[in-house]
């Protein structure tokens, strides 16, 4: 614009003309060398470590944008000229969702940090999103990214004061595990006490608030392309809970609460805090040694019943849930050990990773209670009822089959009756890919807290389907008593008379023991009892033809 108005003037202004003319040339010159040494320092910085190219917001914003677009357009071209419902157009479907997985996957891992954290709580929806994308973005679990122990010492100098040497007898250079917000350590304290050190990524704090904005502005973006989709859901969950699990003095106060909460489950190990040594980025806590709660090799090797196991986390999520409605929200196998006891021998359950909790109001608490009873009895009018004032409106047989991941004839049928098949259970995981607009408006419409509650059942089926037990009826019947439980306390809380206590709480009583009763008629049939009872009659009193 410059040399436009200095050109348009008078001959007079030559002088002027030739003046810019030289000033550009210096400029443009100043520029390149400027940009010969910037390139230069760049090149250095990243062959010595100091810089990572993800670091630059440009990069990040640009390729989750390219990313976006390919996937959008992919979805827009692949699927267009094939008859909607044909053989071939779920074959093609298939196939760009594997695609389309795999970018995403490939997107996560080139960004890291907050990106990692939100594709893995979409692989941990088996039932609830298609298989293509759960089956592969479940990698993410095991390719997070690593600081470097430079980067470790830093922030264990920043934040504490001191160098490591100063703090540890000993620290483990390698990580025991690297998550996608932070890694953990193993280190003898100058006491002579082994503890776990974990320590956050530093550079997942100031990427966090960016990312999740370019995340907001994306999901926007795919919902004019895709108005069926809702995804704003998995924005806001990211927005609520990632300034919490940066916290981990939240976290620390998390592990306590909830030690304290279960206490009566003697299975349950919390791992101490050590607070005079813990900041918002590093937590110091007891070294508790055990294996991951799908190793099925280690626990028969460690002697450990799998059914044992898979009861003990029925019984604490169901009391976290519907009792406490406090509930730990990541349960992968990572978060989850097992042992044996070193004293008592007995068969013992782990609980890591305190940063992702929901806090349930007493409302949504007691209708999610209503709704359990119903499915677990066979209520129809009663699933109808509660799914509705969950947000589920006329979608309700979706959202029950959603939250017990059973067929709706199943939920007819009663899902305590008959147990899940293979068969069944592929046709669950089918259904999320035929259904997935209206799961995704489902997702967006239900209360908040639904949300979390949805990947935890998801989580917690993947382990049972790991370890063989989920065909049994047992966590639905401790599912079972908690809701009468928690249904009962409520009610006392709110009665007027002792009279009325007293008649809450015999009431109270005879459910459960009709619960106890209907567990031992299954472990009856599941026995053959009467089987064995005849053909010991036939053997004792033979009839002679």
């Amino acid at each position: 614009m410059v040399t436009d108005w200095v050109w348009s003037r008078s001959q007079g202004d030559d002088l002027c003309w030739n003046l810019s003319g030289d000033m550009a040339r210096k400029a443009l010159k100043f520029a390149s060398w400027t940009s010969m040494a910037l390139a230069a320092s760049g090149g250095f910085l990243y062959s010595n470590k100091y810089l990572d190219p993800n670091d630059f917001g440009a990069i990040r914003v640009g390729r989750a944008v390219a990313t976006t677009a390919v996937i959008s357009y992919d979805y827009l071209t692949s699927l267009r000229s094939v008859p909607y419902g044909s053989e071939e157009y779920l074959q093609l479907r298939s196939k760009v969702h594997l695609r389309s997985a795999r970018r995403l996957c490939d997107l996560c891992c080139a960004n890291r940090g907050t990106f990692i954290k939100v594709g893995q709580h979409l692989g941990a929806l088996d039932y609830l999103l298609p298989e293509e994308y759960t089956s592969t973005l479940k990698v993410l679990h095991s390719q997070a990214p690593q600081s470097s122990m430079q980067e470790v010492r830093q922030v264990i100098r920043e934040d504490l004061g001191k160098e490591i040497q100063d703090l540890f007898l000993s620290f483990d250079d390698t990580p025991l595990g690297a998550a996608s917000l932070a890694q953990v350590h193993k280190a003898v304290l100058r006491d002579g006490r082994t503890v776990a050190v974990k320590v956050q990524h530093p550079k997942v704090q100031a990427q966090s608030s960016k990312d999740i904005l370019l995340m907001e502005v994306l999901a926007l973006a795919v919902k004019q392309l895709f108005p069926e989709f809702e995804f704003m859901w998995l924005v806001d969950e990211a927005k609520k809970n990632l300034p919490l699990e940066l916290d981990f003095l939240n976290e620390g106060r998390n592990a306590e609460k909830v030690a304290q909460m279960l206490k009566h489950f003697d299975f349950l190990k919390v791992p101490r805090i050590f607070w005079e040594l813990s900041t918002k980025r590093v937590l110091l806590m007891e070294f508790v040694e055990g294996g991951q709660v799908n190793d099925r090799d280690y626990m028969e090797q460690n002697r450990i019943d799998v059914n044992e196991i898979s009861c003990h986390l029925g019984k604490m999520y169901s009391e976290m849930i519907f009792v406490n409605g406090f509930v730990h929200c990541d349960p992968h196998p990572g978060n989850v050990l097992v042992r044996k006891h070193p004293d008592t021998g007995k068969a013992e359950v782990i609980l890591l990773d305190h940063g992702l909790y929901q806090v349930l109001t007493e409302e949504f608490r007691l209708d999610y209670c209503h709704l359990w009873q119903s499915l677990i009895w066979m209520d129809m009018e009663g699933v109808k009822k509660y799914s509705q004032r969950l947000g589920a409106g006329d979608l309700y047989p979706l959202f029950a089959c959603m939250l017990t991941a059973r067929s709706w004839d199943s939920v007819n049928r009663g899902i305590s009756q008959a147990p899940v098949t293979s068969s069944e259970d592929l046709e669950i995981r089918n259904n999320a890919a035929n259904y997935l607009p209206q799961i995704s408006q489902l997702l967006n419409h239900v209360p908040r807290q639904m949300l979390l509650i949805f990947k935890t059942n998801d989580l917690l089926r993947s382990i049972e389907a790991t370890l063989g037990t989920r065909a049994s009826a047992s966590s639905f019947l401790n599912m079972s008593r908690c809701c009468v439980r928690a249904l009962a306390k409520h009610k006392k809380k709110n009665a007027c008379s002792f009279f009325r206590r007293t008649q809450i709480s015999l009431s109270e009583a005879f459910n459960l023991w009709q619960i106890s009763l209907h567990e031992l008629l299954l472990r009856v049939k599941g026995l053959r009892l009467p089987r064995w009872v005849s053909a010991l009659f036939c053997w004792l009193f033979p009839v002679s033809l």
